[in-house]
């Protein structure tokens, strides 16, 4: 080959890598041209036009690593693909290419700009530990807008991280606007619910809506459930605040004071059931006060008579109406039990048990319970059921130990279930246990009632059938099973006495007491 030749392929070798070079600087400045309109564009308040610019940046982005994952800009590109992403608002994905920023060389501006997306975007997914590192970078900027954002968002991330004081020290001194809601969040996490109410007078007074009352309340309330209250009843005089909202604020603070101030949890959930046009949050606290009336009831009657207020709650095409319905119907059944539990009618015991387990278990008034417990021992003296009947009378009502006690040591000594509660061998338990919930599973479906909460059958159906559950955990165990139609159950009154038959092979004594205990 001629040295013409050679000097011929060696320019056009030349003039190849030199274009080559040039495809993916032109394509980086491409990238950083409309990253730069993206950013001006932001900063004169024309946010979709920066949506467009910053998606056009992933595409270049994208394009370049592709085509050029070994060139000098691709990590560049990688990291810009990131801030892309952090501006559009997709943290999940813009983490991984944000991350690149540690380990490469960048001008100080895009690293600084990375950092700072890479902390928010890591704010907003939880990490408020690895948030903190990425704004650690920016704290000592030269640039005044990038250090001050970055030592307010490291303030954030300490509150966040449950470093209250440490916050506390940062915010008060922030000029940031911003800070105002951080700080009143740093006061009730730090637990200074005075100085944090005072601060909440104040902000109230300057009206200011950059406040996320709703978790301000809900921190205060979670250190002091009293001191949450006193704010909410601040935020009363809140004119943006909706009837909904309001309601919703008044029924939270009362679910709050329970456990501290049942009167005043009473007052509240009244002020919320109160409020015309909240429908969800006045719909659950008119529920809970039907449910708190109710649980107190100690007659049959007396639980009937909030039949026509569940009536009236159930029409509500809400989880609240759904939920009442199914309460009514079950409060029908239990009013109809003088018809189908009488001595002497079929099976009577068996469907006062589960009357009973229905209020303990759904309707939630055990002094009803209890006494609906007790009453099948007193009608049904010579149902096997009775003695189960008693020890749940007993755990519901223990005012008198000894008398219960004495009568199931006197009539029903040989009980499989009083042979559970002792730890010893309890022949016939499995069957009358397997009989009790086929005669359950049995029964017509409560869906079947035709009154006003019917509407809705199949929605109201998990609730409504609460009542039958017998055992929560004796229904299906390991090395038993329910009865078949090739091994039906045994009817309770087919069972001989006091000679029972002999429990399941893998019926242990610890999984029966279990049973006993519901």
């Amino acid at each position: 080959m001629s040295r013409a030749r050679r000097l011929g392929r060696q320019l056009r070798l030349a003039a190849l890598v030199l274009l080559g070079g040039c495809v993916y600087y032109n394509g980086m400045y491409n990238t950083n041209r409309l990253a730069k309109s993206a950013r001006k564009s932001e900063r004169e308040g024309r946010p979709f036009e920066a949506q467009g610019y910053w998606g056009q940046v992933i595409t270049r982005a994208d394009s370049l690593v592709l085509r050029h994952p070994r060139s000098k800009y691709a990590e560049q590109a990688t990291v810009l693909r990131g801030l892309a992403l952090a501006r559009l608002n997709q943290c999940q994905d813009a983490v991984e290419p944000l991350g690149h920023v540690a380990l490469v060389r960048l001008s100080t501006d895009l690293t600084e700009e990375a950092s700072l997306a890479l902390g928010r975007c890591q704010l907003q997914l939880g990490d408020a530990g690895l948030a903190d590192l990425s704004f650690a970078r920016v704290l000592n900027s030269t640039d005044s807008a990038r250090r001050h954002e970055a030592r307010f968002r490291h303030a954030r991330a300490l509150r966040l991280d449950g470093q209250y004081e440490e916050a506390l020290t940062l915010l008060r001194e922030s000029p940031d606007p911003r800070a105002r809601a951080d700080l009143l969040l740093a006061l009730a996490g730090a637990g200074r619910t005075d100085e944090a109410l005072v601060f909440a007078d104040s902000l109230l007074a300057l009206r200011d809506s950059t406040v996320a009352w709703d978790s301000v309340v809900a921190v205060v309330g979670r250190q002091s459930p009293r001191a949450g209250s006193s704010l909410v009843s601040r935020l009363e005089r809140d004119p943006k605040a909706t009837p909904e909202l309001k309601a919703r604020r008044l029924y939270e603070d009362g679910v709050r004071l329970t456990e501290v101030d049942s009167a005043a949890a009473l007052a509240r959930f009244q002020q919320a059931a109160g409020i015309p046009g909240g429908l969800e949050s006045r719909e659950r606290a008119r529920l809970r006060l039907l449910r708190g009336s109710m649980s107190s009831a100690r007659s049959v009657q007396e639980l009937a008579g909030h039949s026509d207020s569940l009536a009236a709650l159930a029409v509500q095409s809400t989880p609240e109406g759904l939920e009442a319905a199914a309460l009514e119907m079950e409060v029908t059944r239990v009013a109809q039990l003088d018809d189908s539990t009488a001595a002497g009618v079929p099976q009577g015991d068996l469907r006062l048990f589960l009357a009973a387990e229905s209020v303990r278990d759904s309707i939630h008034a055990p002094v009803l319970a209890a006494s609906l417990f007790r009453r099948l021992a007193d009608e049904w003296p010579a149902s096997p059921y009775a003695p189960k009947a008693l020890l749940a009378s007993q755990r519901l009502d223990p005012r008198d130990p000894d008398g219960i006690q004495g009568q199931l040591d006197s009539l029903y000594h040989d009980s499989p279930y009083l042979a559970v509660v002792r730890g010893e061998e309890a022949p016939g338990y499995r069957q009358l246990e397997d009989s009790l919930q086929t005669f359950a599973a049995a029964q017509p479906s409560l869906m079947t009632h035709q009154g006003p909460g019917a509407a809705r059958p199949a929605l109201a159906a998990p609730r409504a059938r609460s009542g039958q559950r017998v055992l929560r955990e004796d229904l299906v165990r390991p090395g038993s099973s329910a009865p078949s139609a090739s091994q039906p159950a045994t009817r309770p009154d087919d069972l001989p006495r006091p000679q029972r038959p002999t429990p399941s092979a893998g019926d242990s004594t610890s999984s029966r007491r279990r049973g006993v205990e519901q």
